[in-house]
């Protein structure tokens, strides 16, 4: 069989140093008094924990050796089960008085350490165990019965199951427990779960990119409102406060009270400041480092001021006796540009605007400062005067009639007629 499920190291399993792993560790305790002598010797009570997030306490009876890891049978109904010890000595019997456990009588035994035969049988039963989910779920539905099996649980012997399953309201299942007991000849157990349960259950990670808490270290879960999330100035958007269990999300718990007591000594919402110029109405509060911002304008952001808590409610004192500051800071203080965010000092879109081409004044100045290739060799196969000694100047390429010359500087077509006539004539005197 596969020992990870009961004591291996890897997976999912209960390591015999007691390093849990997986969704076991929320019920992992730390035995702070396993090192002082004699300390399974105080006690007969030990912890013996089971699938998922099941565990109990039995009376070791038979005075056997035990240690966190151990593998043992214990006492069921009917028959016995399979469990990983986890704790013993004085702090097991801590953490049953921590289960309100009524009496003592409710502590069964422990039989034996695990044998061969009975992890054979122990291994059959979990095999049996994924089929018979997959199975029940069908079974459930014809039954129309609204409700979803998120587990099946076998006993070590493999004489009972327990079935673990999800409902929003009360579910009638006692017709599925007459079909589930046919079709599988065990004993039915139904257990109710909750949605943060089945969470912890399954696994995953959060949006703050840690492992769930309620599959980690969290063992019981406390009701959580919306009120946690007006302490903290929290958006009330459901898909942000909700986890994957679709309910709110646990850690919101974690700091509403440091932000219910923060929050009282900032001023109320309703309270107007008034000075000699304007009436300022509360904006924004930065809860936690008691900062508070003032606007002009009830509905919107227009002269925004931030002060501190103690000069907000010094002016309310002076309001109530009929005295207006000049201004909401105080004599001498000069506000704070605030703290300077260095990734916001750039604009992040710089790369996706695109570069504008510069307009030249001429087409005469784009010809001469960007040449194209061809010209280059134009140049080279263009003959010199000598080459044509029938023509009296070489022969002038595209474009380089004008020359750098700008639109200004141009002549009038008539002058330039007349230019080239004169200098025409003496060459033709000349070669005459």
């Amino acid at each position: 069989m596969d020992l990870e499920y009961i004591d291996g190291c890897r997976g999912r399993g209960l390591s015999r140093k007691g390093c849990n792993i997986g969704h076991y560790c929320q019920l992992n305790t730390y035995d702070y008094m396993a090192d002082i002598p004699n300390n399974d010797q105080l006690t007969d009570i030990v912890e013996v924990q089971f699938k998922n997030t099941r565990k109990g306490y039995y009376h070791n009876i038979n005075n056997l050796s035990l240690d966190k890891g151990d593998i043992v049978a214990v006492e069921a109904n009917p028959g016995h089960d399979i469990g990983t010890v986890t704790l013993t000595g004085k702090l097991a019997l801590l953490q049953m008085k921590k289960a309100n456990l009524k009496s003592m009588d409710e502590v069964r035994n422990i039989y034996r350490k695990a044998k061969p035969v009975d992890m054979e049988k122990y291994a059959e039963a979990k095999e049996r165990e994924h089929d018979t989910m997959i199975r029940s779920r069908q079974i459930a539905k014809d039954l129309g019965l609204e409700m979803k099996i998120g587990d099946v649980e076998y006993q070590g012997d493999g004489n009972k199951a327990i079935f673990y399953y999800i409902a929003d309201g009360r579910v009638d299942f006692r017709q599925l427990i007459k079909v589930l007991a046919e079709a599988f000849r065990v004993r039915i157990e139904m257990k109710q779960i909750g949605a943060r349960q089945e969470a912890g259950r399954i696994g995953g990670f959060g949006p703050c990119g840690r492992e769930l808490c309620c599959a980690s270290w969290m063992k019981s879960f406390v009701s959580v409102n919306t009120g946690a999330a007006r302490f903290q100035d929290l958006s009330l958007n459901p898909q942000k406060l909700a986890g994957q269990c679709a309910k709110l999300k646990c850690c919101m718990n974690y700091e509403v009270d440091q932000y219910v007591e923060a929050g009282r000594k900032l001023p109320s919402r309703e309270m107007v400041l008034q000075t000699q110029d304007a009436e300022f109405y509360l904006f924004k509060a930065d809860i936690l480092s008691g900062m508070v911002t003032y606007s002009s304008d009830r509905r919107l952001a227009a002269n925004l001021t931030t002060i501190t808590a103690e000069r907000a409610m010094a002016i309310i004192a002076m309001n109530k006796e009929g005295e207006k500051p000049a201004s909401l800071q105080a004599e001498g203080v000069v506000q704070e540009s605030g703290v300077v965010d260095l990734a916001t000092q750039d604009d992040m879109n710089r790369f996706d605007k695109k570069k504008k081409k510069k307009k030249n004044k001429s087409k005469g100045e784009n010809r001469q400062a960007a040449p194209s290739a061809d010209s280059g060799q134009n140049e080279k196969e263009t003959p010199s005067a000598e080459e044509h000694p029938n023509t009296a100047q070489p022969r002038r390429q595209k474009g380089q009639r004008n020359g750098n010359r700008k639109d200004g500087d141009r002549k009038p077509r008539r002058d330039r007629k007349d230019n080239t006539s004169q200098n025409d004539k003496p060459q033709e005197t000349g070669q005459a």
